[in-house]
């Protein structure tokens, strides 16, 4: 950029001159973007005093600088990486569309710095972080929809499981008392065989007694003592005729 068209751009800034609408400060519905005032009575399309000026020639920035930017080039708008076709390095400088997706601003500024064009609104591009952090979220949500498709299956077998472990321990008890009822019966025929077992000893010791056979030698005995007489007496008879012993 020559010394000239700095000296022309720092006068374009100092002659400038800000045209606003009138009556803008009146009602909040108008913004102070130039409007022509056309009314009949309008105190700004008469050129009243403190009403604002209208633009007139003499107000325009020169020229050579009209439409340039402050850096010394001239914008040209581009959307593709054909527009950067026969542009002049020396005087142009390009600004990428808004509307241009990462990839495609990344292709253009690697051509434009190639070719030694000027970018005026050049961005820095982590296409491999965001790529990175898209492949970790899509591997983050399949692990979330395997999990959650796995979750229903590991729930019905530990809701499945404890149903059995409460069958099994309503049958435990029944079990666990069959088996101390056994045990305490085998100790208690223990307890009676062992008590049974010193009495049958004292008995073997002990001579046998024969109550029966004596009863029986005593009985044969006594019958013999008796005289025949008395075996033939007849029974007494008593006053009512009824023998006694009858």
């Amino acid at each position: 950029m020559t010394t000239e068209t700095k000296r022309l751009i720092r006068v374009r800034t100092e002659k400038g001159a800000a045209f606003k609408r009138d009556g803008f400060g009146k009602k909040r519905q108008l913004s102070d973007s130039w409007r022509k005032p056309r009314g009949q009575h309008n105190k700004q399309r008469e050129q009243k005093k403190a009403k604002g000026n209208l633009p007139k020639p003499g107000f325009g920035s020169p020229v050579a600088v009209r439409g340039m930017h402050p850096s010394g080039f001239f914008e040209v708008l581009v959307f593709t990486e054909k527009d950067l076709e026969n542009l002049d390095v020396k005087t142009q400088a390009i600004r990428i569309s808004a509307g241009v997706g990462g990839r495609k601003r990344k292709a253009i500024q690697e051509k434009a710095t190639a070719s030694g064009i000027k970018i005026l609104n050049a961005r820095v591009i982590k296409e491999r972080v965001a790529d990175e952090k898209l492949a970790e979220s899509t591997k983050g949500a399949a692990k979330a929809k395997k999990d959650a498709k796995d979750a229903p299956a590991k729930k019905s077998t530990s809701k499945a499981k404890p149903a059995k472990k409460k069958g099994a321990e309503e049958k435990k008890p029944v079990k666990a008392a069959v088996a101390k009822s056994k045990p305490a019966a085998k100790e208690t025929e223990k307890k009676e065989e062992k008590a049974a077992q010193p009495k049958a000893k004292e008995a073997a010791k002990a001579p046998a007694k024969k109550p029966a056979a004596k009863a029986a030698e005593k009985k044969p005995a006594a019958a013999a003592k008796k005289s025949p007489a008395e075996k033939a007496a007849p029974k007494k008879k008593s006053s009512s005729g009824v023998k006694k012993n009858e």
